[in-house]
């Protein structure tokens, strides 16, 4: 004689849980999923050191050799001041931009409120671009209040700026471990950038 399932007791109002046939194994619920917690916040960008400090410099460098250049019209009105806040302009203009590019080029995860302080670091770390165009500012300004001739002050900015090629190469390699030889070939090659100017300014005008 077959034995007689009975259903299980329920409370009043309750539906009735059916029960598995016999034999058959009922899987246990799953248990409870964990609450994940909230990724870290990344880290904000490093301060720009080593081959950094070179993109910056170089580059810096080049924009400002490039506006000397370019701001020197033959027949034209010297304006060394005008000249010399052009370059400063540009230059922060141009590592704004850098910065911005690159921080919008990368997605980073996290509050606005960080991702705000991110986007500050990453405009802060184009300094070494701005700092690489004083030298060029600095030599308008001292030719406007001395008087000196438009041609003279290129000539020499674009040979001040070409030594500086010369030396942002060379320092950064040997703070990245080069040794001297390999470093004094790298100070050569981004020279070769500033002859490239000279020669360029000369061919032109």
């Amino acid at each position: 004689m077959s034995e007689q399932q009975h259903p299980r007791p329920t409370t009043p109002g309750a539906p009735g849980v059916p029960t598995a046939p016999p034999g058959t194994t009922v899987p246990s619920p799953p248990p409870g999923l964990p609450v994940s917690p909230l990724p870290p916040l990344p880290p904000l960008p490093l301060p720009r050191r080593g081959a950094d400090w070179m993109f910056g410099g170089v580059y810096g460098t080049v924009l400002a050799s490039g506006l000397l250049a370019a701001l020197d019209q033959k027949g034209g009105e010297y304006t060394p001041f005008y000249d010399a806040s052009w370059v400063l302009v540009t230059a922060a203009t141009a590592g704004l931009a850098h910065g911005y590019s690159h921080h919008m080029s990368t997605h980073r995860a996290g509050s606005a409120g960080h991702r705000w302080r991110i986007l500050g670091r990453a405009l802060w770390n184009e300094w070494p671009m701005i700092a690489a165009t004083l030298p060029t500012v600095l030599l308008l300004l001292v030719a406007g209040l001395a008087g000196w001739d438009s041609h003279g002050v290129t000539a020499v900015g674009l040979g001040v700026n070409t030594a500086l090629l010369f030396a942002w190469g060379a320092f950064v390699a040997l703070r990245v471990g080069y040794k001297i030889t390999s470093a004094l070939l790298i100070g050569v090659a981004d020279a070769t950038i500033g002859l490239a100017i000279i020669v360029a300014n000369a061919v032109i005008k």
